[in-house]
């Protein structure tokens, strides 16, 4: 039985890296590296929750193609259970311009069209887990009126939302606790401010190497630092490991502090690993980058 659903886009990715993000102008460009590997943000969420620990059950959308069954195959760790819609057609596919810094532009290759319905399992994993968390697609958008009827807390992640576009209003009306990327918002305290009037229990800025901003309904305003990486690998799947150690925190019933805490060691360990998310990736582990004990809540001696 899942303690969360995850609802969302998962992929299969082409990663070129190159020295630097090329200008807008004709040119010629030699790669570092370049592989093909398992992308998404709810596959990053769905596969770190699992690695931490928590049984995940994952509901999205695959294409019928060998791009789908390599997620398959990337997805297949004790304690996610993939429930995928598969379609005539492509399996998301996207193709992702790397830079040394860790700068990125992702460009879509193939999006699958969303399926009519949802699963019949979502109602039944609905009722049985603890949280929902509710990606940016139009296949999941439906999950949200499910979750809210179903009476189970939904967590979304905007990414790098502007804060006008309208294909994210419903996932930001909707969340119980909002994510949020500092990098397009003009204003980041005044979005969480009115995030949380609005309705929202917690809502978290995210800000890379300057950590994090937070503003719960009780809590008040809250930073985290960002966790110093031993080095930097792949800057992809970051943002969905944060997300992933928040989660583990709320789940082991901890204060918003921790659970920022673990967000930003979970994030530190993704970005030393070329891989979506890394094996070295475990509850302990986020949790003695925290500083934090495995009793909920208290504070490791120094």
């Amino acid at each position: 039985m899942p303690s969360v659903l995850v609802a969302g886009p998962v992929s299969w990715n082409a990663i070129v890296t190159v020295a630097a993000l090329p200008e807008p102008r004709s040119q010629t460009l030699f790669a570092s590296d370049h592989r093909d590997t398992l992308g998404g943000t709810s596959a990053g969420k769905a596969l770190a929750l699992a690695r931490l620990g928590v049984d995940v059950a994952l509901h999205t959308v695959l294409g019928d193609d060998d791009a789908g069954t390599r997620v398959r195959a990337e997805l297949a760790e004790p304690r996610l259970r993939l429930e995928a819609t598969v379609v005539p057609g492509p399996t998301e596919r996207h193709l992702n311009l790397m830079a040394a810094g860790g700068e990125r532009v992702s460009i879509y290759l193939d999006v699958p069209r969303a399926p009519d319905e949802v699963p019949a399992s979502a109602a039944a994993d609905l009722a049985r887990c603890e949280v929902a968390v509710v990606d940016l697609s139009d296949a999941s958008r439906r999950y949200l009126d499910l979750a809210r009827t179903a009476g189970v807390p939904v967590w979304c992640d905007l990414h790098d939302y502007d804060g006008h576009a309208a294909f994210h209003r419903d996932f930001l009306a909707a969340a119980d606790v909002v994510v949020v990327s500092a990098d397009r918002l003009a204003d980041p305290r005044a979005f969480l401010t009115d995030a949380v009037a609005a309705g929202a229990r917690w809502a978290v800025c995210t800000r890379g190497a300057r950590g994090a901003l937070a503003l719960g309904r009780t809590e008040g305003w809250l930073e985290v630092p960002a966790t110093t990486a031993t080095w930097v690998v792949d800057t992809n799947g970051a943002g969905d490991a944060f997300v992933a150690g928040m989660l583990l925190g709320h789940l082991e019933r901890r204060p918003l502090a921790h659970c920022l805490r673990l967000g930003a060691a979970a994030g530190a360990l993704a970005v030393a690993s070329a891989a979506l998310v890394s094996t070295d990736l475990t509850a302990d582990a986020v949790r003695r980058i925290a500083g934090l004990a495995s009793d909920t809540g208290a504070d490791q001696p120094e």
